[in-house]
């Protein structure tokens, strides 16, 4: 089964072709970054005015590099993400699929990431446990299946993602902010004592909101009688990057000794720092368990996974009627369930 899909959840337009049985076929991706960085984070409406005028010659680009005139089906993401630059996603692909005569179907933009790895040459079997860490995420998930999923804990405020952002913003580093602090960060000394949110209390829920408090005093304190030094910023930088990657590996641990899982998935775009993957590579193996991660270009927002995602939904079987309904909020936990992972093939 091929399946054409579409990602255009927030600033990043996304297509690709998959193939169930030769794998990823072809895959493209326009970021919007430079259109938002003026403003420091993404504009909603410009995102969809972009996503408008990207979509439809991306899907021509992704099927001449793959050599196809036909698809079996097409997948868009549904949420959750940014209402409008959803719709423009959901509106071409199901126009797409009706016009084509082919199923379509609304994939969920984190259960997307979380089988991201699963394009990788060694995929992980089921069951594990899936860190799920972005901008707007930060759960542990104990997935048994494709739609099997259980909330073992998530952020009671801000996601991961959301704090490298904050933390940039407050170094007066540009957008995107979180690779520019993981960066800055190599130069620094992890001098300051930031705290590790909700490491002493029972459980795997997380919270980020004190520690960008904490970033925030550090820095004035540091600023009072000059500007921030470049090695100020970059102490500052390495510091709280130190803080969110022990945070998350604890709780990573917690997870696996609470599910007696010996595998972990990290995804989302945060997935892609060096430290963290690093950090939990060294901390698992010591406990006998392995960490699985896709590419740095599938952590990020992409095609690829959403064409992946929604081949496997349209291979149980599911479809999307005519209307269209996106999502800016979608508990993950409340996805129906499909077949097992193992049961479909799951890479080229």
């Amino acid at each position: 089964m091929r399946v054409l899909g579409i990602e255009t959840s927030c600033d990043e337009t996304g297509i690709a072709l998959y193939d169930s049985e030769r794998g990823l076929l072809a895959d493209t991706l326009y970021s919007q970054i430079g259109l938002h960085q003026p403003y420091g984070g993404v504009v909603p409406e410009l995102a969809s005015r972009d996503h408008i005028r990207k979509t439809l010659p991306l899907v021509r680009e992704v099927l001449t590099q793959a050599g196809v005139e036909r698809v079996d089906g097409v997948a868009y993401t549904a949420g959750p993400g940014l209402i409008g630059a959803l719709m423009v996603g959901a509106c071409l692909g199901r126009s797409l699929a009706y016009a084509w005569n082919v199923p379509a179907v609304a994939v969920h933009h984190m259960e997307a990431h979380l089988l991201a790895p699963m394009l990788e040459e060694n995929p992980p079997a089921v069951p594990f446990v899936a860190l799920l860490v972005s901008g707007g995420h930060t759960q542990l998930v104990r997935v048994d299946g494709i739609g099997c999923y259980t909330l073992l804990g998530e952020s009671i405020d801000d996601a991961a993602g959301e704090a490298f952002d904050k933390c940039a913003k407050m170094l007066g580093l540009p957008y995107p902010g979180g690779p520019e602090v993981a960066r800055l960060a190599e130069a620094g000394r992890e001098t300051i004592a930031f705290p590790r949110p909700m490491l002493n209390r029972a459980g795997l829920d997380f919270s980020f909101s004190g520690l960008k408090t904490a970033v925030l005093t550090a820095i004035r304190e540091r600023s009072q009688q000059a500007p921030l030094s470049d090695q100020d910023a970059a102490d500052v930088a390495a510091s709280f990057q130190a803080a969110v990657v022990e945070t998350l590996v604890t709780k990573c641990r917690r997870a696996l000794a609470q599910t007696g899982l010996k595998r972990l998935v990290m995804a989302g775009g945060v997935s892609a720092n060096r430290r963290l993957r690093a950090e939990l590579e060294a901390t698992l193996a010591a406990d006998g368990a392995t960490v699985y991660y896709a590419r740095p270009a599938l952590c990020t927002d992409n095609g690829a996974m959403i064409a992946y995602a929604g081949c496997q939904r349209l291979l149980a079987g599911e479809q999307e009627p005519l209307p269209i309904t996106v999502r800016a909020r979608w508990p993950l936990e409340s996805l129906p369930a499909a077949e097992p992972l193992t049961s479909v093939t799951l890479h080229g």
